[in-house]
């Protein structure tokens, strides 16, 4: 296990460098000049030109590139030239927002997505499973951002049940909270709800035709016990690995989705950089990103090392 470990991490350097490396050159590709995005249309070319050496970007691309690539090894991911304070302080300071909504959707896809799968398995080829396929297909077919607005116009603007903007207070009590998260996690949630549904339903096909599930049952077993205990369990590698790409799918939908509900998370937050030309925060949102799917990945391997112990037995003879 331990070896398998250090291989996923030497594994995962050449990716953040890549990350590192093609966000820097994708964020100079950017049009605009960040010093006379600061300052604004009506600045004079030497205030331009004073802040363009402030901020360090009046050298070549490659010394930039270098200059940056230093100082994040150093763990200096710059500093925000639209908030005007150092870039990694500011992400942490939003992480916990879109924590809330991301964690919280995925729940709530697991909780209903999983057991639907696993109900329209054992129903197979029955109207329930039919018209499951049809609603997981729109399910995943559907742009997050179309949905997003058909919530706002239907539950805030129709029939002004939820709010449609913001993250309330706690100040103001944790239904305040809770109910600005509702559409904004009812539209994270869709994609991967469906997307648990289907593969749970093709996990299960799966194993609840294999013999053992036949043994069991004949043993008098009772059906829920075999279903849920025994079927699902071997059914749970596919599904564990879909969690942790949902997971990144998941941040990345909460760029459309917080721009939407104006949610103050990191996906407005990039939003507002790329608005303002603010190269070090985007490139820092980007790394942080890219390390949070690695880790991810990291985890999801772990976990289904130890759900399906065949995995570890396999690379330990590898390595024989």
């Amino acid at each position: 296990m331990a070896r398998t470990i250090l291989r996923r991490v030497l594994q995962a350097i050449p990716v953040l460098f890549v990350a590192i490396s093609t966000t820097f050159i994708l964020t100079r590709m950017i049009p605009g000049d960040p010093a006379a995005q600061m300052l604004g249309p009506q600045a004079p070319p030497d205030a331009i030109a004073a802040l363009r050496v402030r901020l360090g970007i009046d050298q070549p691309i490659p010394v930039q590139y270098m200059q940056y690539f230093a100082g994040v090894l150093q763990g200096n991911f710059g500093w925000s030239t639209s908030y005007n304070q150092p870039v990694m302080p500011l992400i942490l300071q939003r992480l916990p927002a879109t924590l809330m909504i991301t964690l919280t959707a995925l729940l709530l896809a697991a909780i209903v997505g999983i057991p639907l799968g696993v109900e329209t398995a054992l129903r197979q080829n029955t109207w329930f499973d039919y018209l499951f396929m049809v609603l997981a297909l729109v399910g995943v077919s559907m742009p997050i951002f179309w949905l997003g607005l058909m919530l706002v116009l239907t539950f805030s603007v129709g029939l002004g049940w939820l709010p449609a903007m913001g993250m309330g207070s706690f100040s103001n009590g944790v239904l305040d909270v809770v109910s600005h998260m509702v559409l904004p996690v009812l539209c994270l949630a869709t994609i991967p709800m469906s997307t648990f549904a289907r593969i749970s339903r093709s996990s299960m096909l799966d194993t609840i035709g294999a013999d053992y599930i036949k043994s069991l049952r004949s043993r008098g077993i009772k059906e829920s016990a075999v279903i849920w205990k025994h079927a699902l369990k071997n059914a749970l590698p596919p599904i564990v690995t879909v969690f942790g790409l949902q997971l990144a799918a998941a941040f990345t939908g909460a760029i459309l989705t917080e721009t939407i509900f104006s949610w103050p998370g990191l996906g407005t937050l990039i939003v507002n950089a790329v608005n303002a030309r603010d190269y070090s925060l985007i490139q820092g949102i980007v790394l942080f990103s890219a390390v949070v799917f690695v880790g991810v990945n990291l985890v999801v391997d772990i976990v289904y090392a130890l759900i399906n112990p065949r995995v570890g037995l396999e690379e330990g003879g590898e390595g024989k």
